[in-house]
């Protein structure tokens, strides 16, 4: 659990602090929370998947072996990485409306210091103070190239996910039967019976980090028609 505080403090702090808002910002933070605590519930069953992979034998190196042989696609790791690839693809929208806030910071300075000398240096500003503390939001309906970045941003993410779909229904799934299999290496001079424990609750781990990815998925894909429809062809 200190983990899971760990890692939302900074988003949400990302979040909450920003001085810049585009649309459905809030909803890929909240995805980014939600993504991070499924992930952490999911890798508990397979924090012991050494422990719970036996075969009928006590030649360790044989069953180490074989459990290479049976797992011989990464889990843990992979999900992991692709938690960041996800972050990334909210980050690099992120680090787009700061620019975009940063240029009109200095374009508004600049505004400010024509009127100051345009009214006899008395001091008057055209934005109020509370106006230049406001959240900047961004407007996609007047130019095209921030909403093709948006939409960029919004793909790489719809491609992050559908790899994550991919490695889990083809990597790990397949590996997590109630079966027992046989294995046969060639150190090992006969072929051993091997079994996992706890496959259910490790295929409910992998059926909850889908059900998010396919979730985002679905808020991705609509939001691009959405953009694409309203922003673009101004339907």
């Amino acid at each position: 659990m200190a983990a899971i505080i760990t890692g939302l403090i900074p988003i949400l702090r990302t979040a909450v602090d920003a001085t810049t808002s585009y649309k459905c910002r809030s909803l890929w933070f909240g995805f980014l929370c939600i993504r991070l605590v499924i992930l952490f519930l999911a890798e508990l069953p397979f924090t012991k998947l050494g422990s719970d992979f036996s075969c009928n034998s006590t030649d360790i190196i044989c069953v180490n072996l074989c459990f290479n042989k049976h797992f011989h696609k990464p889990t843990a790791v992979a999900w992991n990485f692709i938690y960041v690839l996800f972050v990334l693809s909210v980050f690099v929208m992120e680090l787009f409306t700061s620019h975009l806030c940063s240029v009109y910071q200095k374009r508004s300075a600049h505004a400010k210091k024509d009127v100051e000398l345009d009214s006899g240096g008395k001091g008057e500003s055209p934005v109020s103070s509370t106006e230049a503390k406001s959240r900047m939001v961004l407007d996609l309906h007047n130019d095209r190239g921030t909403v093709g970045f948006y939409l960029f941003s919004i793909f790489l993410r719809i491609l992050v996910e559908l790899w994550f779909l991919y490695v889990l229904i083809f990597w790990n799934l397949p590996a997590l039967s109630d079966d027992a299999h046989k294995c046969s290496t060639d150190v090992c001079s006969k072929t051993l019976i091997c079994a996992l424990r706890a496959a259910p609750e490790k295929r409910m781990s992998i059926y909850a980090l889908a059900s998010i990815s396919g979730l985002i998925i679905i808020c991705s894909v609509t939001f691009c028609i959405y953009s694409i429809a309203h922003y673009i062809f101004k339907v």
